[in-house]
């Protein structure tokens, strides 16, 4: 048996090498699958880490507070997209933000409120651009950086900003802006801090900071007349050994003041990723579904190629059943070559995956992962293709009757 499997794979590898360019036409279209596959696996793996390498940062003090019970449905993720509008209405109050921070085992805690209007400086900010308000506790909670100047702060004028590095840009054209005036839906504010330029623009928070304007909590509630929500609460542990004991009275909290109703999530460790998390799993795995498409064209590819040797091979196939190879034989060789083929094009994919991965971070605010778990996706794909798009044709070879094959070229 393992002498026949032998033959099998040397008559597969000259029957390749025979038609070297059919070959390898045969297989681009499984690699270009492959690849698309594994560079947007590899990406979505590489944009999650960001996510985690920032909790780790923080070490292992760090508890976010959000409205709305855990989900994980996909509906629940696609608002996250746009950060100004993650909820359409909060249950989070400054009742809930008191309590939290007199708790003894905080050591910060600071609430988000995301808004929207116009910001403008000596030019206008682009369309979107987040207006955060916060209290001074998050520079701490965060651990924000500073390029210029001082974050918010008690004590300053209510008509304060800190403005991102980009922004700063936007609006003025340099990143000394500090003492410069910005409108804030019309408002104006003095500047007061620009924060350090980040390469990572994709955070647990859901904000671009390098893009964001910050004000004070009570300059938020004016610029929308009282109206704004707190939609998330930052939480820092003094310690963390004290970051379970915190989340527990957290907890106790929260469902006293919701009157037992659990329509907030606290989130600690890995779970602060994995709504972020979940939203990459849900666009990556839709785009690689897409990107499969050119599976199906490469075993069309397969499947064209192989009814082709077969039907150049009509005599080989009908001495060989002459000589006493079974349909089973027949079978085997010819789903070797198929598999040889999707096989060598899964792995040069594979490669070539990584490589535009890689070449695509360069424009990226993050790198790409090498995953075990993609390199088996990337395996599994090609043997499945292989074996499905060779398996007719295979069957085909072995149905033919040895008499008319070898009468066929008399």
């Amino acid at each position: 048996m393992r002498l026949l499997i032998v033959a099998h794979l040397q008559n597969a590898r000259e029957s390749l090498r025979s038609h070297r360019l059919r070959s390898f036409l045969t297989m681009l279209g499984v690699t270009i699958g492959v690849a698309s596959i594994t560079a947007i696996l590899a990406l979505g793996d590489g944009a999650k880490q960001i996510i985690a390498n920032q909790v780790d940062e923080l070490g292992g003090t760090i508890a976010i507070v959000r409205p709305g019970a855990a989900e994980s449905r996909f509906k629940d993720y696609v608002p996250r997209l746009n950060n100004q509008h993650q909820y359409a209405t909060s249950t989070l109050t400054t009742q809930d933000l008191t309590e939290i921070r007199a708790l003894p085992q905080v050591a910060a805690a600071a609430p988000l409120m995301i808004l929207t209007g116009a910001v403008t400086g000596e030019h206008e900010a682009p369309t979107g651009t987040p207006i955060v308000a916060t209290s001074p506790e998050l520079e701490q909670v965060n651990e924000i950086e500073l390029h210029d100047g001082e974050f918010i702060r008690e004590g300053l004028s209510v008509k304060t900003a800190v403005v991102g590095h980009q922004l700063s840009v936007d609006l003025f054209g340099t990143e000394q802006t500090i003492g410069k005036t910005v409108r804030i839906k019309g408002e104006s504010h003095t500047i007061v801090g620009v924060l350090k330029q980040t390469d990572t623009p994709v955070n647990f928070n859901n904000i671009n900071f390098d893009k964001a304007v910050i004000v004070t909590t009570e300059s938020g509630l004016k610029l929308t007349g009282g109206a704004g929500q707190i939609q998330q609460i930052n939480v820092r542990a003094k310690a963390v050994d004290q970051l379970n004991p915190m989340v527990v009275e957290m907890n106790k909290i929260l469902l006293r003041n919701h009157l037992n109703n659990v329509d907030f999530n606290v989130l600690v460790g890995n779970e602060v990723s994995r709504p972020t998390n979940e939203l990459f799993t849900i666009i990556a795995g839709a785009t690689a579904a897409i990107a499969a498409i050119s599976l199906i064209v490469g075993g069309v590819g397969i499947m064209n190629s192989m009814l082709v040797g077969v039907a150049e091979r009509t005599r080989e196939i009908g001495i060989r059943k002459a000589l006493g190879a079974s349909n089973r034989d027949i079978v085997a060789q010819f789903m070797i070559e198929s598999l040889a083929l999707s096989i060598g094009g899964g792995a040069l994919g594979l490669v070539l995956g990584y490589v535009a991965a890689f070449g695509l971070s360069m424009l990226l605010p993050f790198s790409p992962v090498f995953s075990w778990a993609t390199v088996g996706i990337a395996a599994a794909v090609s043997v499945a293709v292989g074996f499905l798009f060779g398996l007719y044709p295979a069957i085909r070879a072995s149905h033919r009757d040895p008499i008319s094959a070898l009468k066929q070229y008399d």
